[in-house]
């Protein structure tokens, strides 16, 4: 019943996600928090392997959809979140250690995506008000790449909102390229992630038959999504984007009073 609750969750998570660029991780990872059905650390190594999939099929099957892939700056943007998300993995384990508490880490993770997740609501409402800016720079891409890699790793989000923001600011670019690029960069920063975790040997406990369910899941939704992508415009995905970090916001709230005092 586990597996098939994931399955659905992950599906539904990853058709929105390769919409907007966002993965899936950062709907996957609250809401499973919310339904407390594994623990947060497993949570965390799941949901990375599911956006993985989700991102590597996504970007085979639009890559012939006419949105250029900015290989230049997504490349050093993707080589930052490497290293990043080396770092984000190294803070994960710090505060799950540290604490030895899951509640513990899940309330850090959960108040960490709360405020992200509002101050990227916030931009994006407002964004075609404020100045973007076009960063040429590689080691200025390369440097933004490692804070997006961290923020990813820490709280096994894959990528998430931030990435999208990120493209829109720093790098001008309009919904429907910021997705391609942002899920480019996301199979960097999760590829990392999940080899630091086996390296290390902090691999969490996990039920092969749910990380099954909800890598298929998310591929299936990379499918859904790519359908989906194809039928809106940019605007029409920055309405779903809206969409998503509200919903994304009332989750991790909850998610806060749920880790800290219910």
């Amino acid at each position: 019943m586990v597996a098939i609750i994931l399955l659905i969750i992950c599906l539904a998570a990853s058709s929105v996600g390769a919409v907007v660029g966002a993965g899936g991780g950062v709907i996957i990872k609250p809401v499973l928090d919310m339904l407390g059905i594994l623990p947060v650390s497993t949570v965390s190594f799941c949901s990375g392997c599911t956006v993985l999939g989700m991102s590597v099929c996504s970007l085979i099957r639009n890559r012939n959809d006419g949105v250029k892939l900015q290989l230049k700056t997504s490349t050093a943007l993707a080589i930052g979140a490497v290293t990043g998300g080396l770092v984000g993995k190294w803070l994960f384990e710090l505060v799950k250690t540290g604490y030895g508490n899951e509640r513990v880490l899940g309330a850090v993770q959960a108040i960490f995506l709360t405020l992200i997740t509002i101050g990227v609501f916030l931009y994006v409402c407002n964004k075609d008000k404020l100045p973007s800016k076009n960063v040429k720079n590689v080691v200025a891409a390369v440097i933004i790449g490692i804070f997006l890699g961290i923020i990813s790793s820490f709280l096994g989000i894959g990528g998430g909102t931030s990435n999208v923001a990120v493209l829109f600011f720093f790098f001008s670019m309009e919904a429907k390229q910021a997705a391609k690029n942002s899920l480019y960069i996301i199979i960097f920063s999760q590829i990392s992630s999940i080899i630091s975790a086996f390296v290390t040997g902090s691999v969490p406990d996990f039920q092969w038959i749910d990380l099954a369910c909800m890598v298929v899941g998310g591929i299936g939704g990379a499918l859904i999504g790519a359908a989906i992508s194809k039928r809106i415009d940019n605007k029409g995905v920055e309405k779903v984007l809206k969409l998503l970090l509200i919903i994304i916001i009332l989750i991790d709230f909850y998610n806060v009073l749920k880790f800290t005092i219910l």
